[in-house]
């Protein structure tokens, strides 16, 4: 039996998010200005297009990564499902113990958020994606569920025993297994896979919204120009020039197929 100290612990981790939270802010907060100073060149280039993009908008850099590639959107899914979940498990939100209506409640809870982050995948990356997630997200959110059977977690407020107050219980040995693969699992795909790959998307030369092409006119002269569009203002487009290296406004803006800006990193 584990030491109260160590289950205290244990608790705290868990209502906190775990290391998948820490990871997930990481990501958040690292990954977009990454990408930016990667793609415009960095320095007083990436502070120009925040400063050209408003505040409200920079969130808008980890949405068009994450819409513009399937696996780390797919993985992404999958991760926040299970840290979700395994957040409110941990304050009690998920019921445990036998009876029929606690074993349907917690089917319901362990489907309906994999459902829904196997729609959003499918909606904009197809089925074979879509299925994918849903289906890995459910098995770490099941995972979730083996890990409270065999008392690798515990619920708010529960002290003592690790199977419903039985401190003499032990969990049947592919029960253990189970719940191990599942935290190992989630742990190679929060702390390796997930920033390996938001990395990778915020260094593949890749513009993270529409690059158009737009007349821009600087005093008496008019230029055709690419830009990486920041935001609309009336009828034009504020964006950053990648032929003049700062921000524009331009008008009579058509769309570009190709969002590539320039050679990937590892090129």
């Amino acid at each position: 039996m584990a030491h109260p100290d160590e289950e205290a612990e244990e608790r705290s981790a868990d209502s906190k998010g775990g290391p998948g939270h820490t990871v997930l802010l990481a990501v958040a907060f690292a990954v977009p200005v990454t990408k930016v100073a990667y793609t415009v060149g960095g320095g007083a280039a990436a502070r120009d297009v925040f400063v050209g993009m408003e505040p409200a908008n920079w969130p808008d850099v980890l949405i068009g990564m994450v819409l513009t590639d399937p696996l780390l959107a797919s993985v992404l899914a999958v991760v926040v499902s299970r840290v979700v979940f395994a957040l409110f498990a941990a304050r009690g939100a998920v019921p445990v113990g036998g009876g029929v209506v606690r074993a349907l409640q917690r089917v319901a809870l362990t489907v309906v958020n994999p459902v829904a982050m196997a729609v959003l995948v499918t909606c904009f990356f197809g089925p074979w994606w879509g299925l994918g997630t849903g289906l890995a997200a459910y098995a770490l959110r099941k995972g979730v569920v083996v890990e409270y059977r065999t008392g690798r977690r515990r619920p708010h407020g529960h002290r003592g025993g690790s199977h419903q107050g039985d401190d003499d219980f032990r969990p049947p040995r592919g029960l253990r297994r189970a719940a191990a693969l599942e935290q190992w699992a989630a742990l190679v795909l929060t702390v390796f896979a997930l920033p390996v790959l938001a990395f990778v998307a915020a260094l593949d030369g890749q513009a993270w919204t529409s690059i158009v092409r737009c007349e821009v006119t600087e005093a008496t002269r008019t230029e055709s120009n690419r830009l990486i569009e920041l935001g609309r203002k009336g009828n034009g487009v504020v964006g950053w020039n990648l032929d003049t290296e700062e921000i524009s406004n331009g008008t009579g803006c058509t769309g570009e197929e190709s969002l590539y800006v320039r050679e990937p990193w590892w090129r």
